[in-house]
C-alpha cells in the first residue's frame, strides 16, 4: 500500500481485532448460514469434517407469525445449546426464490444428515424493511440499487452475527467464495479475493467491519465450484447437483417494474411510472419514455427512439422526469463518488492512493486512483469507463485484498 497506517489503525470504528487474531480450530461452535444450495451445504460438510461443533441456520424471509417467532426465540433462550424448533413455512407462492419453503427443507434435510442441529430464524421484517424496500426506494429515486449487497450486510452478516452472540457460537460461516487473513503487522483482518477469480464474491462483502471478520468463515474461499459439487456429491448431499440462482430472489421472473407497481402505494409511485420527455445529452427531445423507474444507466434496447446510431440512457433526470440518452463514445466517465462508505484497511482522509476498482460484480478490476474525503470515496480510473449508476458500489482492491467500497452517489464526467 501507499499510505501509512496511523498508530490507532486497529481501533478504528470501536473494533479491536487484536482481542480476537488466533486462527480458527476444531472443536469451536459454528453457526453456519444455510440457504439450502450446494455451496452453504458444502461449508458446513467441510466444517463438520474439521472437527467444529456446528449448526445450520437458515433465513424465513416470509416467516411464521410474531407470535411463532417469539416462542421459537424464547425457547432457544432457554437452552442455548438446543436448536430452535423449526416452523413451518408459508407456502411457496409467497416466498421468495432464495430461503423458500423449499429451501428451508433443504438445508434442514442437509443437517440431518451431517448430524448436527437445524435453527430457523425469522427475518421476515428486516427483510422487507432493509432489502426490499430500500430496493423499491431507491428506484423510485432513480437509482439503481443492488439488492444483493444489502441482504448480505443486513441479514447474512449483520442479523446472523447477533443470532451468533445471543446463541454463544464462536463464529458465522458463509459460502461465500472469499478469504480472510488476519495480520500480524496492523493487528487487523483482511477481506480477500477468493482463490478461483471466476467465482470470487469479495465485491459483495466490502461492508464486512473488523469484527465481522474477527467471527466469520469462509471455507470455499480456495475451493472452485467443481470441487464444492464434488465434495457435496461424494458427502451423498441432494443439494449437490441443485441450480443456482441468477435473479433477485424476491423478483424471480426479472420484471422489476411490476413488482414495484404492487409493492408501492399508487400515489408514491406515480411520478416513476409517469411518461416524460427523452431528451439527448444537449437538451433536444427526440421521444417520449414510459416511465422513469423502467430504465436503468447503460441501457441499449427497449427506448424506442430510432437514431442513426444506437442510443443507451445515460442520465435520469427524476426531478424533470427526462430520461437522457446519449451514444455510446458519450457513456465513458472517468470517476466516481460514493458515500456509505466501509474501508477494511485503515485509509487516512485526504490521502490519495493507487488501486484497483470495480463498479459492478462481473467488471474487470481496472486501475484508479482513489481518495477519501471525509466520509465520501472519490475514484478517478486510469481510463474513463462506462458510466456506473448511481446505487451500484465501488469496490476498491490493492490485488487480492480488499480495501473497501462505498455505493455510489454520482459519476464524474
Amino acid at each position: 500500500m501507499s499510505w501509512s497506517l496511523p498508530k490507532d489503525a486497529t481501533a478504528e470504528r470501536g473494533c479491536h481485532a487484536g482481542d480476537y487474531p488466533h486462527e480458527p480450530r476444531g472443536g469451536e461452535r459454528v453457526l453456519v448460514a444455510m440457504s439450502g444450495g450446494v455451496d452453504s451445504s458444502a461449508c458446513a460438510l467441510l466444517l463438520v469434517g474439521q472437527g467444529y461443533a456446528c449448526a445450520g441456520a437458515t433465513m424465513s424471509l416470509v416467516g411464521p407469525s410474531r407470535q411463532e417467532a417469539d416462542q421459537s426465540a424464547a425457547a432457544v433462550a432457554g437452552s442455548p445449546d438446543a436448536p430452535a424448533p423449526d416452523v413451518p413455512a408459508p407456502p411457496d407462492a409467497l416466498a421468495p426464490a432464495c430461503c423458500s419453503s423449499d429451501d428451508i427443507g433443504d438445508a434442514r434435510a442437509v443437517c440431518r444428515r451431517l448430524g448436527i442441529p437445524h435453527y430457523t430464524f425469522d427475518f421476515e421484517d428486516r427483510f422487507d424493511e432493509c432489502v426490499v424496500q430500500r430496493f423499491c426506494d431507491a428506484y423510485l429515486e432513480g437509482r439503481t440499487p443492488n439488492p444483493c449487497i444489502d441482504c448480505n450486510r443486513y441479514l447474512k452478516f449483520a442479523g446472523m452475527q447477533r443470532k451468533r452472540r445471543e446463541l454463544g457460537f464462536d463464529y458465522v460461516a458463509t459460502g461465500h467464495y472469499a478469504r480472510r487473513r488476519f495480520d500480524e503487522r496492523t493487528g487487523r483482518w483482511r477481506l480477500l479475493r477468493a482463490a478461483d477469480p471466476a467465482k470470487d464474491q469479495s465485491y459483495v462483502l466490502y461492508h464486512l467491519t473488523q469484527d465481522d471478520l474477527a467471527h466469520m468463515l469462509f471455507p470455499l474461499g480456495g475451493l472452485a465450484k467443481a470441487e464444492v459439487r464434488a465434495q457435496a456429491e461424494a458427502a451423498g448431499l441432494d443439494t449437490a447437483a441443485k441450480a443456482e440462482s441468477q435473479d433477485i430472489c424476491f423478483v424471480p421472473d426479472g420484471d422489476y417494474q411490476a413488482f414495484i407497481a404492487r409493492r408501492v402505494p399508487e400515489g408514491a409511485a406515480a411520478a416513476s411510472f409517469a411518461p416524460g420527455p427523452i431528451v439527448t445529452t444537449d437538451g433536444r427531445v427526440v421521444g417520449t419514455h414510459d416511465g422513469l423507474v423502467r430504465y436503468t444507466i447503460g441501457q441499449r434496447k427497449g427506448i424506442g427512439v430510432a437514431a442513426s446510431e444506437p442510443l443507451y440512457v445515460y442520465a435520469k433526470d427524476v426531478a424533470r422526469n427526462e430520461l437522457v440518452v446519449a451514444v455510446r463514445s458519450d457513456l465513458y466517465a472517468h470517476g466516481v463518488r460514493a458515500a456509505d462508505i466501509n474501508l477494511i484497511e485503515c485509509v487516512p482522509t485526504g490521502v490519495s492512493f493507487r488501486c484497483e476498482a470495480k463498479t459492478h460484480y462481473r467488471q474487470r478490476l481496472v486501475g484508479a486512483t482513489a481518495t477519501v474525503v471525509g466520509l465520501a470515496l472519490e475514484v478517478i480510473f486510469d481510463e474513463p469507463q462506462i458510466r456506473s449508476a448511481a446505487g451500484q458500489a465501488v469496490v476498491l482492491y490493492d490485488g487480492d485484498v480488499v480495501i473497501g467500497g462505498g455505493t455510489i452517489t454520482e459519476v464524474i464526467a
